[in-house]
């Protein structure tokens, strides 16, 4: 980060950060929070220090503007703050903190105790839910096909931002993190935000971070995103209309909305094993629901089952473009909303 083209902080405002982050447990606490999004119970097995005790650090950490909190059903977890002058002040304090020192190795080991904790937990749940993922990939073509479909039909340019609804396993996030400079998921299950944290953490994905939320309410602001991923999601929904005219609310000028789903098939089986509402989409569906949220759709592509398939999912895939004129900006984000 260039320091002559950050953003600077009031006086006041970097006193404050100063004194926040110039105390023992509360400089840990930041190191910590750099490396993961955290708990309060998590933290104090890390730290070894009573939940008061944390809970009053994060507070005032919080209201210096160095760590966000952010609500997850009972959960609340928090992170480092990484935009703004608060992010700057954080990036160059932990510049300046030995990787080796004795007491940070401590809290990195105890914090990789806490991580594989978590992932034995992840993965306790996947596996008693994976004959569910499966039996579904047994009907379509290999995941490796869709997902090739997936980065092309986003194109080859890079993306500045990207929301990935309903993201369970976190696995669109994973494979287009190379691409993306900033990633967030949403999905309303907790465990399988879980399942889809564990899966980054061990991909080493630092770009991307996944959140609780309602796909028909995002707490998300208007012109947020420059795609929107809708992957394997619309068909347990009761109103997919409603949903892709939210995705197409956060879109920014120019921004792209990509759906994947299965196309109409009658393996009723479906509704009642895996909770399916929609037995599939024709063409003309998804692409109306793009036109009525004000989007053109521009693609719609089709992968077929192989032929050593047992059922018969097509997989399809529609892409919509936000027709308003991109506004002139600087490098990436420009070129970004011209590619593919």
């Amino acid at each position: 980060m260039s320091l002559d083209r950050s953003p600077a902080l009031a006086y006041a405002t970097l006193l404050d950060g100063l004194k926040a982050a110039g105390e023992d447990t509360r400089l840990r606490l930041l190191a910590l929070l750099d490396e993961a999004e955290l708990t309060v119970s998590e933290l104090t097995d890390i730290l070894g220090q009573s939940q008061p005790r944390i809970s009053r650090h994060l507070k005032l950490l919080a209201e210096a503007g160095l760590v966000e909190r952010r609500r997850e059903a009972s959960w609340v977890f928090y992170q480092r703050a990484a935009e703004g002058g608060q992010g700057l002040l954080v990036t160059t304090l932990l510049a300046l903190l030995a990787t080796d020192d004795p007491l940070i190795r401590h809290d990195r080991e105890r914090l990789g105790e806490v991580r594989a904790a978590r992932a034995a937990q992840a993965q306790a749940y996947f596996a008693s839910h994976a004959a569910r993922w499966d039996a579904i990939r047994s009907l379509h073509v290999p995941d490796a096909l869709v997902e090739q479909q997936v980065r092309d039909a986003l194109g080859a340019g890079p993306i500045d931002t990207l929301l990935d609804l309903g993201t369970g396993t976190g696995r669109m996030l994973e494979i287009l993190s190379p691409r993306i400079q900033k990633g967030v998921g949403i999905d309303l299950s907790p465990d399988m935000l879980g399942v889809a944290r564990v899966n980054l953490e061990r991909a080493g994905v630092r770009n991307c971070a996944v959140r609780q939320g309602d796909i028909f309410n995002l707490a998300l602001p208007r012109d947020s995103f420059d795609a929107v991923l809708i992957h394997q999601v619309l068909h347990f929904l009761d109103e997919p209309a409603r949903a892709v005219r939210e995705a197409a609310r956060v879109l920014r000028p120019g921004g792209r909305l990509l759906v994947v789903d299965f196309a109409p098939h009658d393996l009723e089986f479906l509704r009642e094993a895996h909770a399916h509402r929609r037995l599939g989409f024709p063409e003309e569906a998804v692409a109306g629901w793009m036109t009525q949220a004000g989007l053109v759709p521009t693609l719609h592509h089709v992968l077929p089952p192989g032929a050593d398939a047992e059922g018969a999912l097509t997989v399809s895939f529609w892409l919509g473009r936000d027709p308003r004129p991109v506004a002139s900006a600087p490098g990436q984000i420009h070129k970004t909303r011209e590619s593919a």
